[in-house]
């Protein structure tokens, strides 16, 4: 009898032992799961505004529009004289002045011949802003590095001529837009190193934004005159179930989330919605959120 309960006693400790094992393990994954996640805590949302717009075109000669808008939440890049710019331009490694930016995700919009096209919101401090506003080769210099940022960051391939639109201040609807609070440092300060290679730092430096914003079309139904309502179709691909989806329809705005940090839509629409009598369908085949929304009548 003696013997038994050893044994009974010896399992029990061994399966305390390996419950031990396992517990530490679970947290040691949970650990290193947490410290690769950026938590929303440490970001805050910025709601940029409106500055102007730029119309390029990619490779493929597809048109390409980039609104410029404002933030006071930007940072500023050091505060350089235009001959000091001309100066750093000409060194061997121009890459002293670098601008941050918050480079937002591409999202679809129609151009005024009704043609469906696509635009980057690229916000910078409000201070800078107005300086680029004032001087050419400050301009130049920004709208070539905002360039080159995306096509670092998209794999894009980008025209080098681009025009500012007139009398228009944004294409389409400019989102919100979530940026780091801990992140690297925003402004570095200027070293100059024999091994450096000239030209490896980027004069682009990107503050991180999340969550992305989600790819979406929105049709009117009839396409002609007053239509009698509007299908939004939105792709999430990395959302997994409706579950993670919480979505905010206003009269006149669409707000989505999929969390815990994967997108973030807020976007107004052309006509007043009849909220009530909307409704939204997610397919988990397709990773399509559809939402139909009947207009209020004129």
């Amino acid at each position: 009898m003696a013997t038994a309960n050893k044994t009974l006693l010896a399992a029990e400790m061994e399966e305390e032992s390996e419950e031990a094992v396992f517990k530490q393990i679970l947290f040691q994954a949970t650990q290193e799961m947490q410290s690769r996640m950026p938590s929303i805590l440490d970001s805050k949302p910025i709601r940029p505004q409106p500055g102007f717009c730029i119309k390029t075109r990619s490779l493929q000669n597809d048109k390409i529009f980039v609104n410029i808008c404002r933030s006071e939440h930007i940072p500023a890049p050091p505060d350089f004289t235009e001959q000091e710019l001309v100066t750093i331009l000409e060194s061997d490694d121009p890459s002293g002045f670098r601008v941050p930016m918050s480079l937002g995700e591409a999202h679809t919009e129609m151009d005024n011949s009704g043609n469906g096209c696509t635009v980057y919101d690229v916000a910078i401090n409000s201070s800078f802003f107005q300086k680029i506003q004032t001087n050419e080769l400050f301009m130049e210099f920004f709208i070539t590095v905002t360039l080159e940022g995306l096509e670092n960051k998209y794999q894009l391939e980008l025209s080098r001529e681009w025009r500012k639109l007139k009398n228009r201040k944004f294409m389409g609807s400019l989102s919100e837009q979530n940026i780091r609070t801990k992140s690297k440092p925003i402004i570095q300060e200027m070293e100059t190193s024999p091994a450096q290679e000239p030209g490896s730092r980027p004069l682009v430096c990107e503050i991180e934004s999340s969550p992305a914003v989600p790819e979406f079309t929105i049709k009117a139904e009839p396409d002609e005159g007053l239509p009698s309502y509007l299908v939004a179709e939105i792709c999430l691909p990395q959302v997994p179930s409706v579950k993670s989806l919480v979505l905010d329809l206003g009269e006149d705005r669409i707000v989505l989330w999929g969390r815990p940090d994967l997108y973030h839509l807020d976007v107004f629409i052309p006509y007043n919605i009849v909220q009530e009598e909307s409704g939204a369908q997610f397919n988990k085949s397709t990773k399509v959120l559809t939402i139909t929304m009947p207009v209020q009548p004129a």
